[in-house]
């Protein structure tokens, strides 16, 4: 049997934790943050975490994750 390969858009914008869990970076901190209250970009630092719903498909594109 080959090896599976994991999908590349998705290794790239994806981790997982070492519990299992699937984390994300959030969105939205890359430009125009003088338009951005402090306290918005500041919960914009924190980690994602993957709904338990969605895991599934995102670790099947991870198979080696």
């Amino acid at each position: 049997m080959p090896k599976m390969k994991t999908h590349s858009g998705t290794k790239k914008r994806f981790n997982v934790t070492g519990s299992g869990k699937v984390s994300y970076q959030k969105s939205g901190r890359r430009h125009i943050l003088v338009n951005k209250s402090p306290k918005h970009t500041r919960k914009l630092r924190s980690k994602g975490i993957v709904s338990q719903s969605f895991e599934g498909r995102l670790k099947k594109l991870l198979p080696y994750a």
